[in-house]
Order: structure tokens, then C-alpha cells, then sequence
């Protein structure tokens, strides 16, 4: 599975930025997919994930401001990123769970996106 992430940019505080994720490969052996974001000297961390079937889970930071979504037929994962504020600025990556067989041999990994910059100015 490759992902590949778009949509980060430079927001005033306040704004909106709408992420996204395409994934290729063996779509159909992804499982629950998610954001997660690293700032300048500090460690990744989660922002928010989606299951197969749509449940949602955010980090307290993001609560009520940010939504994940995901589109399994088209093999996308959105963040929508409202009330954005100077310390949500980091490159956001998006992962996804993937499980499943290979000529009958169970397999698992976790695939990263290659990270977009999202910059948020007070």
C-alpha cells in the first residue's frame, strides 16, 4: 500500500485547510486509517483516526475543530482542519493499517504517507 498525501499550505489563524490522502496499491487490505502530525522538536503524535466502518477517535487537541472522513470506494482519507491555530502548524503525515494475504500467507504493515507541511500564522 502507498499513500499519498496533499492539501497542506500556509493559513492565518482561524482559517481552514481540507487534507488528503490517496491511497494505490492493495486498497482492500487497508484497515483503520489515520492522521498524525509532527512539529518542529517535538514527537509525532496523533491527531485522529478512522476504522474501516467509520468510527471516528481525535486527539483532545483537535476535538470539535477537526473531521476526519474516508471514502473506502475511492480509496481516500480527508482531514478537515477548521479553527486553526498557530499550534496546529507541523507536517501532517496520513498511515494506514493494512492486513491481509499473500498466496495464503497472512501479512501485516503500517504505511506512512510522505507528509505535508501545514503553516498556521497568529
Amino acid at each position: 500500500v502507498q499513500l499519498q498525501a496533499s492539501g497542506g499550505g500556509l493559513v492565518q489563524a482561524g482559517g481552514s485547510l481540507r487534507l488528503s490522502c490517496a491511497a494505490s496499491g492493495r486498497t482492500n487490505d487497508i484497515r483503520s486509517m489515520s492522521w498524525y502530525r509532527q512539529a518542529p522538536g517535538k514527537q509525532r503524535e496523533l491527531v485522529a483516526t478512522i476504522s474501516s466502518g467509520g468510527t471516528t477517535n481525535y486527539a483532545d487537541s483537535v476535538k470539535g475543530r477537526f473531521t476526519i472522513s474516508r471514502d473506502n470506494a475511492k480509496n481516500t482519507m480527508d482531514l478537515q482542519m477548521n479553527s486553526l491555530k498557530p499550534e496546529d502548524t507541523a507536517v501532517y503525515y496520513c498511515n494506514a493499517d493494512v492486513l491481509g494475504y499473500t498466496e495464503h500467507v497472512p501479512y501485516a504493515l503500517n504505511a506512512w504517507g510522505q507528509g505535508t507541511l501545514v503553516t498556521v500564522s497568529s
